[in-house]
């Protein structure tokens, strides 16, 4: 990737310069039995929208706090990029009563209504469904989503340097945050074209870094499964062969 990306949007923005067409993150919920392929360019779109989703309709400022209370799944990784898009800190985790913003999935509403800003709620349904019955307090993404615009430009230029995530009570810069993301592809031996398999979820670096961060920067790919312990050794091999994946996590 370019040597002078400094935030996640612009490793997204190299990747999409690079090679639009091939697969960025590859999902399955094997629990549920869905699988969604998305290539750097439809990754791409999903920011883009869900980044004027946040700027505009949700009015949301560089350096807003937003608590991200979503597991290991492919709409969690547009989120992270959008904020990065944006400049608003993602949260995993944090707490919603002390967030500008909040970002729910269909488990956590309870404990999300705690935000007196905007909510936002994902029913994790496949193929991005809706929630059968909207819940009330928060905007469902499903529904608010697609009618955005498929380009995004931030109102103010994102600070690399200022802070862009919190995971497991540490703060990272976006510039940090891709560093070390690069650090860690180095270390796992991640190169253009790997394809990482992750059944890590997102509520610490390593899975972060390992299902999203790593192979982005190295211009990879990651198949990231969610409930992965379902699969067994037979059905995980066949994957691994199927995904071509070249590295596991």
């Amino acid at each position: 990737m370019n040597a002078i990306d400094r935030t996640p949007a612009d490793l997204l923005r190299s990747a999409l310069a690079a090679d639009p067409g091939r697969p960025l993150v590859t999902f399955y919920d094997d629990a549920t039995g869905e699988r969604v392929e998305l290539s750097v360019a439809t990754f791409a779109n999903w920011v883009a929208k869900t980044a004027n989703l946040l700027q505009g309709d949700l009015g949301a400022e560089p350096g807003d706090r937003l608590a991200l209370l979503l597991p290991a799944h492919w709409q969690s990784a547009v989120w992270l990029l959008a904020c990065a898009s944006v400049g608003v800190v993602a949260e995993i985790g944090g707490d919603p009563a002390d967030a500008d913003l909040v970002v729910s999935g269909p488990d956590t509403l309870e404990e999300a209504r705690a935000c007196s800003g905007e909510r936002v709620a994902l029913a994790l349904r496949p193929l991005g469904g809706r929630f059968p019955q909207p819940p009330a307090g928060f905007a469902d993404y499903a529904v608010e989503v697609p009618g955005q615009g498929d380009r995004f430009a931030p109102f103010v230029p994102v600070d690399a340097d200022g802070p862009g995530l919190v995971v497991g009570g540490a703060e990272l810069s976006n510039a940090a945050l891709v560093e070390r993301a690069r650090e860690d592809a180095a270390k796992r031996g991640l190169g253009a074209g790997a394809r990482v398999l992750s059944g890590l979820d997102f509520d610490s670096w390593e899975g972060l870094s390992a299902g999203l961060y790593g192979p982005l920067a190295a211009g990879g790919s990651v198949v990231l499964c969610r409930n992965l312990d379902r699969l067994g050794p037979e059905a995980l091999a066949q994957r691994v062969e199927s995904e071509r994946v070249t590295h596991t996590v």
